[in-house]
């Protein structure tokens, strides 16, 4: 059944039931009314003869034509014999009961042997009872009337509640179909950019608020995923070039050493080619699998790592392996962040090995280590060549991608800031990739900071 049926019956059903419910409660209250005012007459007359029985019935003639009462006075005594007093409009038809009449002692009753009757009794001289009754045929007839009426507004009401729903709902049912619409599109993957316009009632203004957030977040999902994919293409296929070159040159140089007439010279130089290339393909498979490692853990077991001792064996090894360069070094002490010791020795060392791979010997370098709130700040600058123009303006792990001329004159794989992005988003971090006031490149690494242990524990990053 259609969402605007369900509605026009739901509200029909609530406005005949109201208008039904408001014309009984409207009849119940003036037929007791005039029950009421029938039983205030005849508790009057009944009054008037209390105390006197030999007189009840003069008394009670008295107050009925003073008062003009439309009611109807009898005596009946032992035996059942009915003498009537004053007929009314309409007089008794049977006789109650002996049961009837002492139990109407104690007020204005009715019973099945006297139906259309409301009687009270009272005793008279001689074991009589002077009995005092009105007819309820008029009340009756009157309540009937009410009760036409009453079916009557419920079927109007139930004719307007029609017209009121189709003008008060069509326009939010027309919204809905819209909406319905719009979501099917949505969920048979095509593109949906006309949103249904901004109308109807506050909750289908919030529905249509809601679907349009929710539109959008899956868009940006999407696009994420879509970008995430063709990043996934690209660096396979990257891979796969940058695994096939040394495959490639090997087996020239195999074939070459297969030559009879070698000589040792070039024995010499072809083997020692292969050693390249063989420790580059090494270099460039432990790079891969690391990266797999960093971006497939669920969760990480870690523990304080003083991040200024790793800093300063970092700084201390570089300026052993390249005693040429200008190396200047800021580190606070005692700094300690919450990780893998491996993999902070990664990021530090990759920071520093792509500068001594790709900046000029003479370029000056600075590391420097602060401690802002609790996050560790780890600057590396260094006054290269730095990036092309708008690369900055990238996220560092936009750079997850070899660059062929990079991996091939300077022996890296390529995947050093791949790496070190994986490794910072592992840990909590976040990398930042800027121009250096150097004038090269500056790599901004913001760590959480934790508190020296007496003794490391291990515990688990989700």
């Amino acid at each position: 059944m259609k969402l605007s049926v369900r509605l026009t019956l739901l509200l029909i059903a609530v406005t005949v039931v109201t208008a039904v419910a408001v014309g009984w409660f409207a009849v119940h209250d003036s037929t007791q009314s005039q029950y009421k005012v029938i039983d205030a007459e005849i508790n009057a007359v009944i009054s008037s003869g209390v105390g006197h029985p030999s007189d009840a019935a003069i008394a009670a003639l008295n107050v009925v034509q003073g008062y003009s009462y439309d009611l109807s006075i009898d005596l009946i005594d032992s035996h059942g014999t009915v003498t009537q007093v004053n007929a009314g409009n309409v007089a008794l038809k049977a006789t109650p009961s002996l049961n009837d009449l002492k139990h109407s002692l104690k007020g204005v009753s009715s019973s099945a042997d006297l139906p259309g009757f409301r009687y009270r009794s009272e005793k008279a001289a001689g074991g009589s009872y002077l009995v005092v009754a009105a007819s309820t045929a008029a009340i009756a007839e009157a309540a009937h009337r009410l009760e036409s009426k009453v079916v009557l507004v419920g079927i109007l009401a139930a004719l307007l509640s029609i017209a009121v729903a189709y003008l008060f709902t069509n326009r939010d049912i027309r919204l809905i179909k819209r909406l319905i619409g719009f979501a099917s599109e949505i969920a048979h993957g095509n593109d949906a950019t006309q949103f249904p316009p901004e109308s109807g009632s506050p909750e289908l203004r919030e529905l249509r608020a809601s679907l349009v957030t929710m539109v959008g977040s899956l868009q940006r999902a999407i696009d994420t995923e879509r970008h995430a994919s063709r990043e996934m293409q690209r660096f396979i296929g990257d891979a796969s070039h940058e695994l096939r070159t040394p495959l490639t040159v090997i087996k020239g140089y195999s074939e070459i050493l297969e030559r009879p007439d070698l000589d040792d010279a070039m024995r010499t130089r072809a083997l020692e080619r292969v050693r390249r290339e063989v420790l580059r393909m090494d270099n460039l498979v432990t790079d891969l699998l690391f990266l797999t490692e960093v971006r497939e853990s669920a969760s990480l077991t870690v523990s304080p790592v003083a991040l200024s001792d790793v800093l300063n064996d970092a700084v201390g090894n570089f300026r052993v392996d390249h005693p040429e360069r200008r190396l200047k070094a800021n580190v606070a002490a005692n700094v300690w962040v919450t990780g893998r010791e491996e993999y902070v020795e990664r990021l530090i060392n990759n920071s520093l090995t792509n500068i001594a791979r790709h900046t000029p010997a003479d370029a000056a370098v600075e590391v420097n280590l602060d401690v802002v709130g609790n996050r560790a700040i780890v600057l590396v600058d260094d006054a290269g060549p730095g990036l092309p123009p708008g690369a900055y303006e990238r996220d560092a792990r936009q750079f997850q991608r070899f660059d062929p001329a990079r991996s091939r004159e300077s022996g890296g794989t390529g995947l050093g800031m791949s790496i070190m992005a994986d490794i910072v988003a592992t840990l909590h971090g976040e990398l930042d990739v800027s121009k250096s006031p150097l004038g090269g490149l500056r790599l901004r690494f913001e760590l959480p900071t934790t508190s020296a242990p007496a003794d490391a524990q291990n515990e688990v990053l989700p």
